[in-house]
């Protein structure tokens, strides 16, 4: 397949069929930045997972070939935009997560340097992941999870968005569905 024809179908793929609604989570416990493990499939009320694949840190380099793989980019406006939106979904009532691959000291960093005032989830051992069979792609030899957003009510699965097409405005685009846009702006 060529690049334009891989940059094509990442537009256009509809949510993986595992990934149905009403799908309830497996109980699999996964450490967080705040120290603690949770189980998605045990939370209560709605809960948003943003799953991105990797944040960079300033100074350090992308992952070879980083450039090349659609998608890749972004992570970083990503979760500024979940962060600066985090008020509106407390508002409507709705838990925050985001959620990658990478470990959670790695993770702790990223909070800390950009002010983020929710968990991340750390599924570094790729154990939701392979329960789910959500989408990955692989870059210099490491495995990393593709940006989609799990939309969660009291365990189930409720919506998917796959691809994340734009991820700095991805927030908003969340927010609009929970029908809290316009108190939050």
């Amino acid at each position: 397949m060529s690049e334009r024809a891989h940059r094509s179908a990442c537009l256009t793929a509809p949510p993986p069929p595992q990934l149905r609604r009403g799908r309830r989570l497996p109980d699999i416990a996964l450490p967080t930045t705040a120290g603690r493990d949770i189980s998605l499939a045990r939370l209560a009320g709605r809960t948003i997972v943003y799953c991105y694949p990797w944040t960079g840190r300033p100074g350090v380099p992308d992952p070879p070939g980083w450039d090349a793989i659609a998608g890749a980019h972004g992570s970083t406006p990503e979760t500024l935009g979940f962060r600066d939106l985090y008020p509106g979904f407390r508002q409507a009532r709705a838990e925050l997560f985001g959620l990658s691959a990478q470990p959670t000291a790695y993770q702790r960093e990223m909070v800390a340097r950009l002010g983020v005032p929710f968990e991340i989830i750390s599924d570094a051992e790729l154990r939701l992941q392979r329960a789910l069979a959500l989408p990955t792609f692989e870059a210099a030899g490491c495995v990393y999870l593709q940006r989609l957003t799990l939309c969660i009510k009291d365990g189930c699965i409720e919506r998917v968005y796959y691809p994340v097409r734009l991820p700095a405005a991805h927030a908003r685009e969340v927010c609009a569905w929970l029908g809290m846009i316009d108190a939050v702006l």
